[in-house]
C-alpha cells in the first residue's frame, strides 16, 4: 500500500490498522487488535465476515498476549459480523483457540464461545455449535477437551431432546477420560451443568457420573466434586438426597486426602444448607466435629471459619453438647493460623447462643483469645467484637479488652501497632467517650510521637475518625488541648507531627475551631527555622484556605493573615518552601484570596 496515494481513501484508516496487525513488532499487533472492532465497523458486516475474519485466521499463530486479546475481542463480534444470524461465523477461529497450549489463551476463547452461543439461535446452536463441542471433545489434544467441558451447559437447554443424549455421552466421554486435566475441568464446571438439567435427568444420567469422578484416584478431581455435590443437593428433593447422595458426603467429609477435606470443610455451611435438616442431624454434625479435629492444620483452618454459619442450622442443646467440647479445642490449637481463623468467626457465635449461654460459654474463649500470643489473634477478636457487645455489652469485656489493646498498641512490630490503630474508632464507639476518655485517649495521643511516620500518620487518622465518633464538642475538650501544645515542642518531629494531626482533623471540626485554634498554632510556625516546618506550614494554608472561605467573616483572616503568610512562604530561602508556597498561591485558592 502506498500510504500517501490512499490518504483520500475513506478505508485509509483500517488499511493501516490492517498494516498494524502485520507489522513485525509486538506493540503495535496488540495495539491492533484491541481495535479491530474500528475495523469490523468501517468494513460493515458482510466485508467483516468475508474479508476481516479470514485475515484473523491467517494470524492465529502469534504471541500469547495478542491471542488472549484477539479472543477476549471475537466475544463481542456478533453484531458486528450482522448479528445473531450471523454469529456462528465467529466460532471457527474461536475453536482454535480454544485448543491452544496457553490456559489464559482457552479461557479467554471459552468465554467469547459461550457468550457468542448465548445470540445464536437454537438451529444455529444444533447446526453449528453443537458439533463444535463434537470436534473438541475428539480432539486428539487434552487442551481441547479441557475446553469443551466448559460449553455444555450454554447449549444443553437450547437443543433437542436427541441432542442432548448426545451431550450426554460426550460428557460421559470427558468424565471417563485418560487425562486427569480434562476430568479436572470436567468436574469444575459440572455445577454449572446441573442447574440446567432437570432432576429426573439427574438422577438417571449426571449421578453415575458424578459417582465416577468422586471415586477418581486423583485428589484434584475428587475435591472439585464438593461444589457439583451442593449443586446436586439444591437441585434434588431431601428423600433424593438421603437414597443417592448421603454415601458421597460422608465419604467426601472422611476422605483419605487433606485436600478433598479441606474442600468440603471450606464449603460445610453451603452443603448444610443444601442437605437440609434429615441428613444434617444424621450425617453432618459427626462429620463436622471430625473435621474440628482433623489432624492437619489447614483442615482446621477452614472449618473454624464455618462454626457460626453450620450453627445456625442446630438448637442451642446440641450446639452445648457436641460442638463446644470442639470449640474450645479451637480455641487452644498449638496452630496459630488456626487461632487466628477462629478468632475472626467465634464472635458470630454470640447472637446464636444468646446473652445467658454466651456469657456462660464463649466469654471465657474471648478472654483467652484476648491474651494470645500471637498478635493476629488478638487483633481478630477486638476487630469483630461488636456481635458480642451487640448481645453481652461491653462491661463483660472491657476488663481484659483494656490490657490487649495496650499491649497491641506497644507491640515491638510496627505493623501490628498500625492494626491496632485502625480498629480503635471502632472499639470507641462499642466502649463509649467516657470509658474511652478515662482508659484510652492517651494512648492515642502517644502514637502521634511514635518513631515510624505510618504510625503518627495512622495516628493523625484516628484522631479524626474519633471526632467523628464523639463529635467536635468532644474535641475541643478531649483533642485540642493535647495536641496544639506540641507545636511549641522543641524537638522539630513533633512541630511536624502537630501540623500533620491538625490539618487531618481540620476538613471534620467547624470554621470557628478552625479559625480560633487551627488556624493560629499553623501560623506561628511561619518562621520556624525548619524549612520542612515551613513547607508544610504552606501545604497546611492550601488545605485551610477552601474550609474558611465558605463563611464571609472568614474573608478578611484570610486576606490578612494567610495570604501575607503564603507571601512571605513565597520569598523563602528554601527551594522547597518557595516551591509549596507558590503551588498554594497558584491553586483554586487563589481565587479566593486574591
Amino acid at each position: 500500500m502506498n500510504p500517501e496515494a490512499s490518504r483520500e481513501d475513506p478505508l485509509y484508516p483500517i488499511a493501516l490498522l490492517i498494516e498494524e496487525l502485520r507489522h513485525d513488532e509486538f506493540a503495535p499487533r496488540l495495539n491492533a487488535i484491541k481495535r479491530i472492532s474500528t475495523i469490523a465497523m468501517a468494513l460493515g458486516a458482510q466485508r467483516t465476515r468475508e474479508e476481516l475474519l479470514h485475515f484473523i485466521m491467517d494470524s492465529l499463530d502469534d504471541e500469547d498476549e495478542i491471542l488472549v486479546a484477539l479472543a477476549e475481542e471475537l466475544g463481542k463480534f456478533v453484531d458486528y459480523v450482522g448479528g445473531p444470524e450471523y454469529g456462528h461465523v465467529l466460532l471457527e477461529p474461536l475453536e482454535v483457540l480454544a485448543a491452544a497450549d496457553e490456559t489464559l489463551v482457552r479461557e479467554k476463547a471459552v468465554d467469547s464461545l459461550n457468550k457468542v452461543s448465548e445470540r445464536l439461535s437454537s438451529d444455529n446452536i444444533e447446526k453449528y455449535f453443537i458439533p463444535l463441542i463434537r470436534r473438541l471433545v475428539n480432539g486428539s489434544w487434552f487442551t481441547s477437551r479441557s475446553s469443551a467441558a466448559a460449553l455444555f451447559s450454554v447449549a444443553y437447554q437450547n437443543i433437542s431432546a436427541s441432542t442432548r443424549s448426545e451431550l450426554k455421552q460426550l460428557l460421559s466421554k470427558l468424565v471417563h477420560d485418560d487425562t486427569p486435566m480434562v476430568r479436572r475441568a470436567t468436574t469444575s464446571h459440572l455445577p454449572s451443568l446441573i442447574q440446567k438439567v432437570q432432576s429426573k435427568e439427574l438422577v438417571s444420567d449426571i449421578l453415575p457420573l458424578f459417582d465416577h469422578l468422586t471415586q477418581d484416584d486423583q485428589d484434584s478431581v475428587r475435591l472439585l466434586t464438593v461444589p457439583a455435590l451442593i449443586g446436586l443437593c439444591e437441585k434434588l428433593s431431601e428423600e433424593e438426597i438421603y437414597d443417592y447422595l448421603r454415601k458421597h458426603i460422608r465419604n467426601l467429609c472422611f476422605d483419605k486426602s487433606w485436600r478433598v477435606r479441606y474442600m468440603t470443610a471450606q464449603n460445610f455451611e453451603q452443603l448444610a444448607k443444601a442437605v437440609r435438616e434429615k441428613i444434617i442431624h444424621e450425617d453432618l454434625i459427626d462429620a463436622f466435629c471430625s473435621l474440628m479435629k482433623d489432624g492437619e492444620a489447614e483442615v482446621r483452618t477452614a472449618i473454624s471459619t464455618q462454626v457460626p454459619g453450620f450453627c445456625q442450622y442446630l438448637s442451642s442443646q446440641i450446639i452445648l453438647e457436641k460442638i463446644l467440647p470442639f470449640v474450645k479445642e479451637l480455641v487452644v490449637d498449638n496452630s496459630q493460623h488456626v487461632r487466628s481463623s477462629f478468632a475472626s468467626h467465634i464472635n458470630a457465635l454470640a447472637p446464636i447462643l444468646g446473652k445467658e449461654l454466651t456469657v456462660q460459654y464463649l466469654l471465657p474463649h474471648f478472654l483467652r483469645f484476648l491474651k494470645d500470643e500471637f498478635p493476629d489473634v488478638r487483633l481478630n477478636i477486638i476487630s469483630n467484637l461488636e456481635q458480642v457487645n451487640k448481645v453481652i455489652g461491653i462491661d463483660y469485656l472491657s476488663q481484659s479488652l483494656l490490657p490487649a489493646i495496650v499491649e497491641l498498641a506497644e507491640d515491638k512490630q510496627w505493623r501490628v501497632r498500625l492494626a491496632i490503630i485502625e480498629y480503635i474508632p471502632q472499639i470507641a464507639s462499642q466502649l463509649g467517650v467516657e470509658f474511652f476518655n478515662d482508659k484510652l485517649g492517651n494512648l492515642c495521643m502517644s502514637w502521634l510521637g511514635d518513631s515510624v511516620f505510618a504510625i503518627r500518620e495512622a495516628a493523625a487518622t484516628n484522631l479524626k475518625n474519633l471526632i467523628t465518633v464523639f463529635g467536635v464538642e468532644w474535641a475541643k475538650e478531649a483533642i485540642l488541648p493535647k495536641i496544639l501544645p506540641m507545636i511549641n515542642n522543641p524537638n522539630y518531629l513533633y512541630r511536624m507531627t502537630t501540623i500533620l494531626a491538625i490539618t487531618t482533623i481540620a476538613p471534620v471540626v467547624n470554621r470557628e475551631v478552625i479559625r480560633d485554634n487551627i488556624l493560629p498554632a499553623i501560623l506561628s510556625l511561619v518562621s520556624d527555622p525548619i524549612p520542612n516546618i515551613r513547607f508544610n506550614v504552606a501545604k497546611s494554608l492550601q488545605t485551610m484556605v477552601p474550609l474558611l472561605s465558605e463563611s464571609a467573616d472568614t474573608a478578611e483572616l484570610i486576606e490578612t493573615q494567610v495570604k501575607p503568610a503564603l507571601s512571605q512562604l513565597n520569598e523563602d530561602t528554601d527551594q522547597d518552601v518557595r516551591f509549596f508556597a507558590q503551588k498554594a498561591l497558584s491553586s483554586d485558592t487563589h481565587m479566593v484570596i486574591v
